[in-house]
């Protein structure tokens, strides 16, 4: 769960300037200029995210399409165009308009590889203009912090305002800036509706109910979203308050439970619909009679652990006595522990692909004695490799560095027992919570990424693909393992 998932106060007069108000966007600003900063390091790791988070999608868009010639359009995921996150879905895998047989697919492939990267790490003359850069992410998250200083301070001292019409402001002169057809924002508004199209896929149902009633897989581009909004859940808590202080402005908002309880729904939602896809993943496991599929109901508990500390904290504002609160304080504690530790073990077993083996993290391990692999073979390794993983295309040194630092994290809510020393009031605490959260799933996000694409590219790598990376992590896109013969769907 978010390390900043308590819930912050909502009760009060309603026309101060409140730092509730404007956490919200300033953590989706911060979230923006890091997924700036993923991009950068994917580009500098030679990973093509942008191939893994939609593979699915082109897989599943591969199988409609041999269903019969049909509209590629009823049973498309991306209803929006060939596009998603400004990468041409048909160009980035290599698929043209003639068709998408292996040999045309291959080919396709290798000149759209050259096309889209450089041997210099950077993107060429041809590179689509649409494509989402690190830089152009990193500039429009300052000019967002710059836009909501501004909104705030003229709506504020200028014009007498409150702090409530200074975010409505805000998100208004967001909105028609980006409804102004400029070329140079024309990425903003492709970003825009690829958002709010994986947005609508989270509710989606997925399941072909007139035709076989299976369920459709979740694509790992939903799942990568969900979990990126389950980050965000504060904001999301954030969003209901705001609407509640609108609601009774000027008063303030009555200490009632429905105050609280709206509120704290939205900020479940995330893990709600992260727990359906589970469910949902689950289900299709089932029917295809997986051995695996408990690892979904597995994860979707694991999610479900998120909102109780949702519910305690929600309720812990509303009860009259300090007896109350003190013991609702003690089981939110304990609920919280159970969260991190539990969602700390799957960080690294499961979304990262690290510690699978236990035979590997014995003292021999690092004793000189090669782990083992699959099939029980051996093969030489350093510590790090044994104990995380053979593949670390980071390195070690920054897998680590990545891992203890979300394994701090994740247990930053430990700071509530120094709250009271080292913030100067609650909201301030959740603030700073939330940008701890937002840092972690930026890491997070790294090697996630990275295990995705070891996956989809397992048995497709040579051995000398995997000595090169591990000896230069640097080396440019077209020399790494997204080359167009490492490419799954080019070896079917």
């Amino acid at each position: 769960m978010s390390s900043g998932q308590e819930v912050g106060e909502i009760f009060g007069d309603g026309t101060g300037r409140a730092t509730a108000l404007l956490r919200s966007p300033t953590v989706i600003i911060a979230a923006v200029g890091l997924w700036g900063m993923n991009v950068y390091l994917f580009r500098l790791f030679g990973i093509d995210y942008a191939h893994v988070l939609t593979l699915d999608l082109v897989k599943e868009k591969e199988a409609n399409g041999k269903g019969g010639d049909k509209d590629d359009s009823s049973g498309d995921l991306c209803s929006t165009g060939n596009v998603v996150g400004g990468i041409n879905l048909e160009k980035r895998h290599g698929h043209g308009p003639g068709g998408s047989n292996s040999s045309t697919t291959s080919s396709n492939s290798g000149s759209a590889s050259k096309t889209h990267y450089h041997h210099n790490h950077g993107p060429t003359n041809s590179t689509i203009d649409g494509e989402v850069t690190a830089g152009k992410l990193v500039v429009f998250s300052l000019f967002l912090l710059l836009l909501l200083h501004i909104s705030t301070v003229i709506w504020i001292d200028f014009f007498g305002g409150s702090t409530i019409g200074a975010i409505f402001a805000f998100y208004t002169s967001v909105i028609v800036g980006l409804l102004i057809p400029l070329p140079s924002s024309a990425w903003i508004r492709t970003a825009c509706v690829t958002v709010f199209h994986r947005a609508f896929e989270l509710i989606n149902p997925r399941c072909f109910c007139l035709q076989s009633g299976i369920p459709r897989a979740v694509p790992f581009i939903d799942v990568f979203f969900a979990d990126a909004m389950c980050s965000l859940s504060k904001v999301f808590f954030d969003w209901g308050m705001l609407w509640h202080l609108a609601w009774h402005f000027p008063q303030p908002v009555p200490m009632e439970l429905h105050s609280i309880a709206i509120p704290s729904i939205a900020a479940s939602l995330p893990y709600l619909i992260r727990a359906r896809q589970c469910l949902v993943m689950h289900t299709i496991g089932r029917m295809k009679g997986d051995p695996k599929r408990y690892q979904h109901m597995l994860n979707a508990i694991k999610y479900s652990t998120s909102l109780w500390p949702l519910i305690v904290s929600a309720y812990q504002k509303v009860v009259p006595t300090e007896e109350e609160k003190a013991t609702l304080e003690n089981i939110l504690i304990i609920l919280f522990a159970i969260n991190s530790t539990y969602s700390l073990a799957w960080d690294i077993i499961m979304d990262w692909g690290m510690m699978q083996n236990p035979q590997n993290m014995m003292p021999e391990s690092c004793a000189g004695s090669a782990p083992i692999g699959p099939g029980g073979s051996k093969t030489p390794q350093s510590c790090a490799h044994s104990v995380l993983r053979p593949r670390l295309r980071f390195g070690a040194s920054t897998s680590i560095t990545i891992l203890l630092i979300d394994m701090v994290l994740r247990y930053s809510w430990m700071l509530r027992f120094w709250e009271k020393d080292l913030f100067p009031n609650m909201d301030i605490y959740i603030l700073c919570t939330q940008f701890m959260e937002a840092i972690r799933r930026a890491l997070w996000n790294l090697l996630r990424v990275e295990w995705e694409n070891i996956k989809q590219n397992r048995g497709k790598e040579s051995q000398e693909d995997v000595e090169m990376q591990e000896k230069d992590p640097f080396l440019p896109v077209s020399a790494m393992s997204m080359s167009p013969r490492a490419t799954p769907q080019h070896q079917q």
